[in-house]
């Protein structure tokens, strides 16, 4: 865009400048000085000198102290249109139809990108485009891939909803969302949130989404849900559409999120590999059988379909692991109510198959303190930097026999004496704690 075609209606437009992004807040004079400026809100407000005011004149408003700038219209980058863009990446002058009665589906794998009021979508890293939004667009945005975008915010989500009214599949892995939008793209079947750092509580915003049959939320952090409409045992009314789960590769560790997920009324489909949830044996077999007894609708579980059979052993197993649990909680006569909230489907169990004889009953015993003793001599092993927190507690807990959740992990430098660091974030690196060769970890349980 030009000097000269810079107007009034260049307000609230997406532009870059030196590397940063920035949206127009005021175009105009900033007297004494001759000439247009723009007043600009930055993204990062430390790019900011001030509050949009100068000389005591308040030319517009920034939401940080410090966040805004006055820049000539010749220093900003308002981008190209979408062919343009596609053309100058691909070097083609293949022609593009007005109108598109398929998905449209753009597949962003470059870092630096942006989504607002109008798209900026990076093709390249010297070229970003815009898109505005046009009413045509309401007959054929059915499917919008947004990967590896790093900067795309809810608020931008937000403002971006009104331009797709029929958006039935969103893909927004490994973006920078925390949290989510509550009340908007009503029409969505199938949410991708993989790899987003989201606060857990924030999920359930996700429940007014009547339409949604496919979440994925794996490597997102996520250690908790709850659907606290109702008590263990019931349904809910959130989710009532969603058939499909991906909770793979996150730090769920209590059975009680298992029971939570009982409560959806069309769950069929779920994924949980790579959680920290752990049997009393801490074989994996057992787990899985554990979380197909608790959950009675489930059809596939780790893309496995589970067989009438399957189903079958694995809920006489239950009976079996937790039978003298239930006897010492009062049995038929007088269940404890603290039984029931541990294991909800328990009594449905034992009215399908009746109640487990003394002879079946499955006794665990905890390993011995022999078993748990370990040299005073530390363990060697040679762990990438690249290795994630929560794949060394698995390696420990194969070499110690100690449940996943129970593994507290810290560091001791080579280069600072007599300080333990603390490794408490499981998706995060050994490198992202600048854990270096001639390190130690060192390892507590109760």
């Amino acid at each position: 865009m030009e000097q000269e075609e810079v107007t009034a209606s260049a307000v609230g437009r997406r532009v870059a400048c030196d590397g940063e992004r920035a949206t127009v807040r005021y175009v105009g004079p900033i007297p004494p000085t001759a000439g247009l400026w723009l007043g600009v809100e930055w993204d990062h407000p430390s790019r900011g000198k001030h509050d949009g005011s100068h000389d005591g004149v308040q030319y517009f408003t920034c939401r940080h102290q410090h966040g805004g700038s006055f820049v000539r219209p010749a220093k900003v980058s308002f981008g190209v249109d979408y062919v343009t863009a596609v053309r100058q990446e691909y070097k083609t002058n293949a022609d593009f139809p007005s109108e598109a009665n398929s998905t449209i589906e753009w597949r962003i794998k470059e870092r630096r990108c942006e989504a607002c009021h109008c798209w900026f979508i990076c093709l390249s890293p010297t070229i970003f485009i815009e898109m505005k939004w046009r009413p045509s667009w309401s007959s054929v945005n059915t499917s919008l891939v947004l990967l590896h975008c790093r900067v795309f915010y809810c608020a931008q989500v937000l403002e971006c909803a009104p331009m797709w009214p029929q958006l039935e599949e969103l893909d927004l892995l490994n973006n920078n969302i925390t949290e989510l939008p509550d009340g908007v793209l009503q029409s969505l079947k199938s949410l991708t949130l993989s790899g987003n750092p989201l606060v857990h509580h924030t999920v359930n915003t996700l429940a007014s989404l009547c339409r949604l049959e496919t979440l994925d939320l794996s490597k997102t952090g996520l250690s908790n849900l709850q659907f606290e409409d109702t008590r263990p045992g019931c349904q809910t009314s959130m989710f009532p559409a969603l058939t499909d789960l991906n909770l793979n590769n996150n730090n769920i560790s209590q059975w009680c999120v298992v029971d939570e997920l009982a409560k959806l009324p069309s769950l069929v489909k779920l994924h949980c590999f790579r959680n920290q949830l752990v049997s009393y044996d801490q074989n994996p077999s057992t787990t899985n059988q554990l979380i197909i007894a608790r959950l009675e609708k489930l059809e596939f579980l780790n893309r496995t379909e589970i067989s009438p059979e399957i189903r079958r052993g694995a809920e006489l197993d239950y009976i079996k692991m937790f039978g003298e649990e239930w006897l010492k909680a009062g049995g038929r006569s007088q269940i404890s109510g603290e039984f029931i909230l541990q294991h909800p489907r328990f009594l449905s169990l034992i009215n399908k198959y009746g109640a487990p004889e003394e002879g079946e009953l499955k006794k665990w015993k905890p390993p011995t303190l022999k078993n748990l003793l370990i040299s005073k001599e530390p363990i060697k092993k040679q762990l990438p930097v690249t290795m994630e927190v929560r794949m060394v507690k698995v390696l420990l807990h194969r070499l110690l026999k100690v449940p996943l959740h129970d593994l507290r992990l810290t560091y001791i430098s080579s280069k600072v004496s007599g300080t333990e660091f603390h490794l408490d974030r499981d998706m995060k690196t050994l490198h992202f704690y600048s854990v270096e060769d001639g390190d130690q970890v060192v390892v507590r349980w109760p």
